[in-house]
């Protein structure tokens, strides 16, 4: 395997796959397929397993029966190296696959649903790519079709899927459009969009490094996923070779609406970037869309105070706030409070310490993942109100991995994209500058202050005009009798 290359963005071109039929594949990969039901689907499914082109070797097949009834066995016509594991505890998709991978023995983590059917080149085609480097996930093809009367054996015996499905009149997945418009994911702003499911294969250590799938996700399971691998710093390849065929029509077109409604809150509470989720004012979500990390050591607790009320008061509300500092050194043993010499430190924790959107630790992780981004700055610099809303919508235009503000006093803020930190954390060693690195893969931009802090704007002076002298109106009898007298007086 070749060294890793610092791809920039999602742009793979760079990286060239071994033509199929015509390299020594080397690395094993284990095929997890999660299963409820669906014997006869999974039957179809593990005949077309059956003929891959991929060497027996180096390729096992995990079955994964989450509390099917009856179970599910295993046909004669399978693989040679299929096992069949039992889900003992937990339950759905997200439960099985990961069920699935912890058994797993393959440097390839194969995901297949059981209700697909792959071409013979399938496997093959996703796992060329990571024989070239292990930080890509690669995504195989679908159109959906309705079950044919097919057996097993011609799944196997044919050469090609039109041989047994219509495939002039399958459904094709609305993926492929995506992946068509955007010159195959290489200019996608958001490439995990498409990396929903049914047949995808990553490194084994980058399935375990983001945590596998969530069980708590019920809908949506694959997209929340592949939303945590972009933010490890992954590429996503998808494969035209790598075609396959969905038994059955999905889902949502049977019920669109609901199917829609259904995955909502999972992403909403998951996905910080679809912004389309989030127009509820004043609400909470589980993934901030942005971490404000304050390195409050030897700060004063007043100054603290106004930074965290700046920083919770601005047009973006939908953010943490990280207070890095010595936080450990404070224990619970007796003393003197007002004489104490951790009184600054302790009076902070205090202050913030049933804050949900404070959090105090004592060393920022290398990332804020899941959450997408991350701002640093001086604690003694409060954010202004539109500062964070501009400087992403800044770095948004063209996909910027860092936006350093030049501050006047020589310091900088600096906005900083996790996905971007994700990939620098892949390619260095240690030893290199983390924004050499970004400024290749994703770009590192700096600017002046002026529109991420601007100028208080100054009232106009108000013109007072000067008083006027008022004359009191005498009283009416007083006014007849003036005039009475002029009346008699004799001329």
């Amino acid at each position: 395997m070749n060294a890793r290359p610092a791809l920039r963005q999602n742009d793979f071109s760079p990286v060239a796959a071994p033509q199929l039929g015509a390299w020594s594949p080397a690395l094993s990969v284990s095929v997890v397929i999660p299963a409820h039901g669906g014997q006869d689907k999974l039957d179809l499914t593990l005949a077309a397993l059956a003929a891959q082109t991929y060497p027996d070797h180096l390729m096992e097949v995990l079955v994964v029966d989450d509390g099917s009834r009856p179970p599910l066995r295993l046909p004669e016509l399978r693989p040679v190296n299929t096992r069949l594991v039992r889900v003992r505890d937990g339950w759905g998709i997200s439960n099985a696959v990961n069920t699935g991978a912890k058994a797993a023995d393959g440097e390839i983590i194969q995901r297949l649903d059981a209700d697909m059917v792959a071409c013979r080149e399938h496997i093959e085609a996703l796992a060329r790519w990571h024989h070239v480097t292990d930080y890509l996930v690669t995504i195989g093809m679908k159109k959906f079709v309705e079950v044919p009367p097919v057996t097993a054996a011609q799944v196997f015996e044919a050469k090609r899927l039109g041989e047994v499905f219509d495939l002039d009149s399958a459904v094709s997945s609305s993926t492929e459009a995506t992946i068509a418009k955007t010159d195959g994911l290489r200019k996608s702003r958001n490439p995990y969009h498409v990396c929903t499911g049914p047949t995808f294969a990553l490194p084994r250590e980058v399935f375990h490094a983001v945590g596998g799938l969530d069980p708590t996700v019920a809908r949506g399971e694959d997209t929340e996923f592949s939303y945590r691998l972009a933010m490890y710093g992954v590429v996503f390849v998808p494969d035209l070779a790598a075609e396959a065929v969905h038994l059955g029509l999905p889902a949502q077109h049977r019920n669109r609406e609901r199917a829609v409604r259904a995955v909502e809150p999972y992403l909403a509470h998951r996905i910080p970037l679809r912004r389309d989720l989030r127009k509820d004012r004043g609400r909470r979500w589980l993934v901030p869309y942005v971490e404000i990390v304050l390195d409050v050591t030897d700060t004063s607790e007043a100054v603290v105070r106004r930074a965290v009320a700046a920083a919770l008061d601005g047009k973006l509300q939908d953010v943490v706030v990280t207070l890095v500092g010595p936080w450990s050194r404070l224990d619970d043993s007796r003393r003197f409070a007002l004489s104490d010499a951790c009184f600054e430190l302790r009076l902070m924790r205090d202050l913030y310490a049933h804050d949900e959107r404070v959090r105090l630790i004592d060393e920022a992780a290398p990332t804020p993942a899941p959450t997408p981004f991350r701002y640093r700055g001086p604690v003694d610099v409060p954010l202004h109100r539109a500062t964070l809303e501009r400087m992403i919508e800044s770095v948004q235009k063209d996909l910027t991995g860092v936006l350093v503000v030049d501050l006047p006093d020589g310091r900088t803020a600096r906005l900083e994209r996790t996905s971007a930190l994700g990939r620098a954390a892949l390619l260095t060693d240690g030893d290199s500058d983390v924004d050499d690195v970004i400024s290749v893969t994703h770009g590192v931009r700096h600017e002046p202050p002026d529109r991420f802090w601007p100028a208080p704007t100054q009232p106009e002076p108000v013109t007072i005009p000067a008083p006027v002298a008022v004359v009191p109106a005498e009283p009416p009898e007083k006014t007849l009798l003036r005039r009475l007298k002029s009346a008699l007086r004799p001329n």
